[in-house]
């Protein structure tokens, strides 16, 4: 790792210029350069890229007037990083790639409105039961919402990792699974499908650790909240 020289003109550099960069380690600088990976992509990530294509060429042909509204709008939208205590927030940018992004995961792609940030309802989710059918694991959940809101304006949307029992969870590993209908007044009940779901364990066990991390798509905005995460055994 070549160690990067201070001169009169530079006294210190960090970050990427071009194909080099530059970081610290134990106060000094030094230099390298960026791995060039080979590995093209699977179907579903080289799907998910064009989609985020498509919704960055969206951003780009609105009016700036609009552009200005998403930027006002996303003042109100709580950050999906920390801090959590309300002094940061998103872009308008990022609302609106985000929405584009949700409409497409509904199976609705389409060039969001700028609208304001509604506050989603408190909710909560409870695991029920879980099947196999040939090769799909089916997992059926409880969603609870306040009896004033109207559930079927959202739907779940849920990252789902499967290991051994007692191992802990890796986020690399989760994959996103849509519950199959949006949320119920009455029961409740929505159901994840995952198809070939062995490839997310690579081997067939009687229980599953079942890692999971959530959230609620507003199917009218396109507007999500803050990921809250899950874990329970199923025997199948």
């Amino acid at each position: 790792m070549p160690r990067f020289e201070p001169s009169i003109l530079i006294s210190d550099c960090w970050g990427s210029v071009g194909d080099t960069t530059f970081y610290h380690v134990d106060g000094k600088c030094y230099y390298k350069s960026k791995p060039k990976c080979s590995f093209p992509g699977t179907a579903e990530q080289m799907e998910q890229l064009a989609v985020h294509r498509r919704a960055l060429a969206a951003w780009r042909e609105l009016e700036h007037a609009d552009q200005v509204l998403w930027h006002e709008y996303a003042r109100s939208a709580p950050s999906h990083r920390p801090p959590f205590d309300g002094s940061s927030h998103i872009s308008g940018y990022n609302l609106f790639v985000s929405a584009y992004h949700n409409f497409s995961i509904l199976g609705k792609e389409q060039v969001p409105y700028p609208q304001p940030f509604r506050g989603f309802p408190p909710f909560s989710v409870e695991y029920v039961n879980a099947s196999i059918e040939e090769d799909r694991l089916r997992i059926l959940l409880r969603v609870f919402l306040p009896k004033n809101e109207t559930p079927e304006r959202y739907q779940l949307l849920a990252k789902i990792q499967l290991t051994f029992p007692g191992y802990g969870v890796k986020p690399g590993n989760m994959r996103n699974v849509l519950a199959t209908t949006p949320c119920h007044g009455e029961s409740g009940i929505v159901e994840l499908q995952i198809d070939n779901f062995h490839r997310l364990c690579k081997q067939e066990l009687p229980t599953y650790q079942v890692h999971m991390r959530y959230v609620l798509l507003d199917r009218k905005t396109g507007y999500r909240n803050i990921w809250a995460s899950s874990s329970f055994s199923i025997s199948v």
